[in-house]
């Protein structure tokens, strides 16, 4: 008998979801059914992982392993557990708040190693789950109703960052178009790096100004005939980050959708591994055996022989 052909529904829970009505999240969640069903991903392999904030909850509503971590510190947790098993899908859902406020370090780090995973960030400019404080996304001198005083703090460019951060995907899409984010989860997925979308989601309860209305007016699709985000030599790596760079300032009258930077000749953090330890592709540390008959298999002297190439000397 042929196994089931999974269907969006399938990846939905019967957890109850009480976003706000008309939260851009809807439209984040209903992209990561049809983009899991249309990869025929397999729930058991596949990881959606959420820190702390609206966002948060992404992990309960999404019918594959999840796990709900703490604030800031989602990415840590996906790359311990994409790095023990490389053969999960890992996806991490965090707002803007929580991945370059209290988790930039994290975020520039994941960068720098390009681990093989998928950061989703909702982007709303506030920190909705808080009741509406600004968060980095918010530019200076913006005013959302649940503020005193406009912002005094100047915004983070989440493309730019990514992209100077060593992130080899990077792209933007809106929760409002779920067509076009299904279809960037997807390359995002099958990207083999670290993969960032930068994701436009309304926050219809605290954020008055950055509304589907806004959004609805300013927002285009980058087209393939005169924007080529593809990296297909080493000589290009410089001039297309550039390129990304300056396309992530058009945020005013129109706000570019789609692929900015994409490297596939950047080295996987866990190909770099295996250059050092030739084994832990064929048997990575999920796969380890750790007892036998109850009792622990890695003594003193294999703790030694498996870390000592990685040991410097000074």
């Amino acid at each position: 008998m042929e196994p089931k052909q999974l269907t969006a529904a399938d990846y939905r829970t019967d957890v109850w979801n009480d976003w706000c009505p008309g939260c851009g999240n809807f439209g984040i969640v209903a992209a990561m059914y049809q983009a899991l069903a249309e990869m025929k991903a397999d729930p058991a392999e596949t990881v959606v992982i959420s820190g702390i904030g609206c966002s948060g909850k992404t992990a309960h509503f999404v019918n594959t392993t999840g796990v709900h971590t703490l604030h800031g510190r989602s990415l840590p947790f996906a790359q311990g557990i994409k790095l023990s098993n490389p053969a999960l899908n890992v996806l991490i859902n965090a707002g803007d708040g929580d991945l370059l406020g209290i988790g930039l370090g994290h975020f520039v780090a994941l960068g720098r190693r390009n681990v093989d995973l998928v950061v989703m960030m909702h982007d709303n400019t506030v920190y909705a789950l808080t009741k509406g404080q600004a968060a980095p996304t918010l530019h200076r001198g913006e005013k959302p109703k649940a503020l005193n005083e406009p912002n005094i703090q100047d915004s983070v460019n989440p493309i730019a960052l990514a992209v100077t951060s060593g992130y080899t995907f990077v792209a933007r899409s809106y929760s409002s178009r779920i067509n076009h984010l299904k279809e960037t989860i997807k390359q995002a997925v099958r990207h083999k790096g670290s993969a960032f979308i930068d994701i436009l989601q309304p926050c219809v309860t605290f954020d008055d100004i950055h509304t589907y209305d806004y959004y609805n007016k300013r927002v285009y699709e980058l087209k393939a005939d005169d924007w080529n985000p593809i990296v297909k030599d080493e000589n290009e790596i410089q001039q297309k980050m550039m390129q990304a760079i300056a396309k992530s300032f058009e945020v005013d009258d129109r706000i570019p959708l789609g692929v900015f930077y994409e490297n596939p000749l950047t080295p996987t953090f866990e190909e770099r591994l295996s250059e050092k330890l030739p084994s832990y592709l064929g048997t990575p540390p999920s796969r380890e055996k750790i007892e036998k008959n109850g009792k622990t298999i890695v003594d003193g002297d294999k703790f030694v022989e498996i870390f000592s190439q990685f040991i410097v000397e000074y």
